[in-house]
């Protein structure tokens, strides 16, 4: 979907990127018919695979993704990320299974019509460093066709945070920003799908909060937003739901769900001094399936209903004299859930 920068040439499988020539860019192909959208799943997956020869990037993979829903993407380098997104993008076709894009079914015949539908904003920006940022997007209004292109640039522009720099060139520009221009040029065409391959990768703080913060509206205007990212706390910022790919789909799901999925539920008690006698005030709890000293006034419960155990828990304490210091349910991360499944996965291979 992307042209590559003023360095690199490149080209899709049904159209090319045209060179800037100072006045437009060459135009794709005409699209046929508009094919009707289907009303949901925004994306659908079933049983998807891509094999080059006989390494395999990702296999059997099967998901939807709902309307305005930002879905995460996840696994380590080498998963089928990306291949992922370049697949769901029509720049490579799947060896087996099937897939709907935007409504439309995931086949050569209409690749046109889903690019007309969806943006890839990849990791790299793939810039024109030498024109100007509203120079940049004239070029990629022009390649989509977009109508009415000077409203729509100027609304791109206002989105990102970027009117104040229309007229510089992308080379001037922090990486922050130009990853702010290659946002608005995949906004241009009014995308169902946007699809943000590593948008923060390398930025600073404070730029990644400001896409994040253009994640977060684009959310609320309904675009489904689909996220791939190693930032496991970006991931559990802005997403409604994460999948863990490694070449297959090992987890999907809210994080909530995936935390009960893969850890016990369990509250951590301090107390001042070590109890005396810890069996007599944990033994018998309602809730409480087992409990385990962990340090001198340190006591894990494994509980089956944290809201029933806790009260019964903090009673128990008091009737034992106990002078407590807290009482806390675990939390376990999307790091936790993540680093679980990856090592699972490496103790499988080891086998």
């Amino acid at each position: 979907m992307q042209p590559k920068n003023e360095h690199g040439s490149g080209r899709t499988r049904s159209w090319n990127i045209g060179a800037w020539n100072g006045t437009r860019c060459r135009h794709p192909r005409k699209a046929k018919s508009p094919v009707a959208p289907s009303p949901s799943p925004a994306l659908s997956v079933h049983g998807l695979s891509r094999h080059f020869g006989d390494r395999v990037a990702f296999q059997d993979v099967s998901f939807e993704i709902g309307h305005g829903e930002v879905f995460g993407f996840l696994g380590p380098n080498g998963a089928g990320k990306t291949t992922m997104v370049r697949t769901l993008g029509t720049l490579l076709s799947p060896t087996s299974g099937s897939a709907t894009v935007a409504g439309i079914p995931l086949t050569s015949e209409n690749g046109v019509e889903i690019r007309r539908r969806i943006s890839i904003m990849p990791e790299s920006p793939g810039l024109y460093l030498r024109l100007s940022v509203t120079e940049n997007l004239e070029c990629f209004a022009d390649l989509y066709e977009a109508p009415h292109p000077h409203d729509r640039i100027g609304r791109a522009l206002r989105a990102v945070n970027l009117a104040d720099r229309a007229d510089d060139a992308c080379g001037t520009l922090s990486k922050g920003l130009r990853q702010r221009v290659a946002l608005a040029r995949a906004l241009l065409s009014d995308p169902q799908v946007l699809f943000l391959d590593e948008p923060t990768s390398g930025l600073d703080p404070a730029a990644a909060r400001d896409v994040h913060e253009l994640i977060d509206e684009l959310r609320r205007r309904g675009v489904t937003i689909f996220l791939t990212t190693h930032r496991l706390d970006e991931a559990e910022r802005l997403c409604d739901r994460v999948a863990i790919l490694n070449t297959t789909l090992r987890t999907i799901g809210r994080l909530d769900e995936l935390r009960e999925q893969l850890f016990a539920r369990t509250l951590t008690v301090r107390t001042l001094v070590a109890l005396p006698e810890p069996e007599g005030v944990f033994g018998d709890l309602p809730a409480v399936d087992g409990w385990r000293q962990d340090g001198p006034g340190n006591y894990v419960l494994a509980v089956s209903d944290p809201a029933v155990a806790a009260p019964a828990a903090t009673r128990a304490l008091v009737a034992a004299g106990a002078d407590v210091l807290s009482i806390n349910q675990s939390q376990h991360s999307l790091e936790d859930v993540y680093l679980q499944l990856v090592d699972q996965d490496k103790e499988a291979g080891q086998e």
